[in-house]
């Protein structure tokens, strides 16, 4: 059985004081809430509060954190940034790789995003490998095969077993931050073509048993209908992830 997930990107927002007390906040209803076992919510803050929300949810049986990104080799020269096994080191179990703002604002390409992956399955964390396409793409009637190439290019290198341990997130460009949010059907429809192409290249089973997130737009008052889509195994979430109470409604849509 497949695991339902609501995971919380915070992306480059917060003061340190914001984040504890948005952690605090969702911390608290989690732990006075009755949540079913196969839900599992994730926070991924900035990476500079990555330790301190660890420490402060580690507690909570349904709530891990996420990095926003890492680098794909182990150390080195390379200033700034942060690799896996600093990650793993701090208690971290997920890390979003590819991103579309990862992909457009730094230029990261599907083989650059292929050796994020094997970099974080590598440390024994677990990859939430962001695909989707572009307005354009869709307009031109190209979407699937965009999304085909980035999944073969960047995840179908790995074995069935390693696949497995990944979580996949598709996000329509066009509906990111832009107000706009694929209709349940959309949603539907290319979450179960992705879980056609892992069947065809690995096996029923490892496609019926991935999780599929749905992120783009995903807010209190559609995310029961995006949910509720036979695909659709919950949502990476921006926006509303920065309120409180807009993300537990988001986790009450289960």
């Amino acid at each position: 059985m497949r695991k339902n997930i609501v995971a919380g990107n915070w992306k480059m927002n917060l003061l340190v004081e914001e984040a504890n007390d948005l952690a605090n906040s969702i911390g608290k209803y989690i732990s006075e809430n009755v949540i079913d076992s196969n839900i599992e919510v994730i926070l991924a803050p900035p990476a500079l509060y990555l330790d301190s929300l660890v420490n402060n949810t580690k507690h909570l049986f349904n709530l891990n954190v996420a990095a926003q990104n890492c680098y794909q080799a182990p150390k080195g020269a390379f200033t700034g940034e942060i690799s896996a096994p600093m990650l793993k080191s701090v208690g971290v179990k997920y890390v979003i790789i590819g991103h579309s703002e990862r992909r457009l604002c730094f230029g990261e390409d599907n083989e650059t995003l292929k050796q994020k992956v094997s970099a974080v399955l590598d440390n024994h964390l677990q990859p939430i490998f962001c695909c989707g396409e572009q307005e354009s793409e869709r307009d031109a009637g190209n979407h699937k095969a965009f999304i085909e190439s980035q999944l073969i290019d960047s995840l179908f290198h790995l074995s069935a077993s390693e696949l497995a341990k990944c979580v996949i997130a598709y996000e329509p460009i066009w509906a990111i931050g832009t107000g706009k949010t694929a209709s349940p059907e959309q949603a539907q429809e290319i979450h179960q073509f992705i879980r056609e192409l892992i069947a065809k290249k690995y096996d029923d089973a490892t496609a019926n048993n991935i999780t599929i997130l749905y992120g783009g737009s995903c807010k209190p008052s559609n995310a029961k209908e995006l949910f509720s889509q036979k695909d659709v195994d919950g949502g990476l979430i921006g926006g509303a992830s920065l309120l409180a109470d807009q993300f537990v409604d988001i986790i009450d849509a289960f």
